[in-house]
């Protein structure tokens, strides 16, 4: 397995994990931007690898007046303009075998949600594309699991694959992570955590997920702790009015100061 179409996020000479990090959708130009921006120039500065990460629709919404997007190509538009302005690679997610198709004209990485990574026509028009294929580990899905989804991609002449631990379900309205299936995991593919998404509260009643953003930093650092080779963070610099996942966001305004906690974990883990 490697990742060799996505030079951008093989961890540098300093052992530094990547990061795949951004809004949760993108909601506009000036937004995708600005949010791009201050990751960029974070990352840059801590030499962390780095991937933009935005959704150009969202199909999984609990009620049907839920926020799911400003229209496809303009979104994915945006996501290579960002690409093109900051060079930086970007990752969206996808829903059906045509969304394979066409966002891998805009994006580099194509992200299939957890609750899709099952279906096998879609992993598998993911992985002809040619792009790197980010699969997202079911809530519902053991560890041990994911082998057979990342034998999905190699099986389709494309070697290119991740997975991503976005944490499992814990009765009816909560995530836990196992982090015992992060070493697991990376029997298969390079291992990202997902740290936000694990912080997720689903919420049958009103429709609406709620979150822990509280207990980021405590999640993401047992991940690197642990030795996971990338982290997922979803960040804005006003979560509170985000169109979709703003209870589990990170603020923009602490993205250094995270980012700076786990860079010297792992160069300290890095010693032994």
């Amino acid at each position: 397995m490697n990742l060799n179409n996505i030079p951008q996020i093989k961890n540098t000479e300093s052992g530094n994990f990547f990061l795949l990090a951004g809004p949760c959708a993108i909601e506009g130009e000036e937004m995708a931007l600005r949010i791009a921006e201050k990751t960029v120039e974070v990352t840059s500065k801590l030499q962390i690898p780095y991937v933009f990460k935005g959704s150009f629709k969202k199909a999984n919404r609990s009620r049907v007046d839920s926020f799911t997007g400003i229209g496809d190509e303009k979104a994915l538009k945006i996501l290579r303009k960002v690409s093109e302005t900051f060079g930086v690679p970007t990752v969206t997610d996808i829903h059906t075998e045509q969304d394979a198709a066409m966002a891998a004209q805009y994006v580099d990485i194509l992200q299939i949600p957890a609750f899709l990574v099952r279906q096998t026509d879609l992993v598998v028009a993911a992985a002809e594309t040619g792009r790197t294929v980010n699969l997202k580990k079911g809530q519902f899905m053991s560890p041990e699991a994911m082998k057979h989804a990342v034998q999905k991609v190699l099986d389709s002449n494309n070697e290119n694959v991740m997975v991503t631990d976005r944490g499992t379900m814990f009765g009816y309205q909560d995530m836990i992570v196992d982090y015992r299936g992060i070493p697991t995991m990376q029997q298969y593919a390079t291992t990202v955590l997902d740290v936000t998404h694990s912080l997720q509260q689903p919420n049958q009643t009103v429709g609406v997920t709620g979150g822990r953003p509280d207990m980021i930093e405590t999640i993401a650092k047992a991940g690197i702790a642990v030795g996971v080779d990338g982290i997922f963070i979803e960040t804005h610099f006003d979560p509170a009015n985000a169109k979709s996942d703003g209870a589990n966001m990170l603020h923009l305004d602490y993205f250094e100061g995270l980012m700076q906690k786990l860079v010297a974990i792992r160069k300290t883990i890095n010693q032994f």
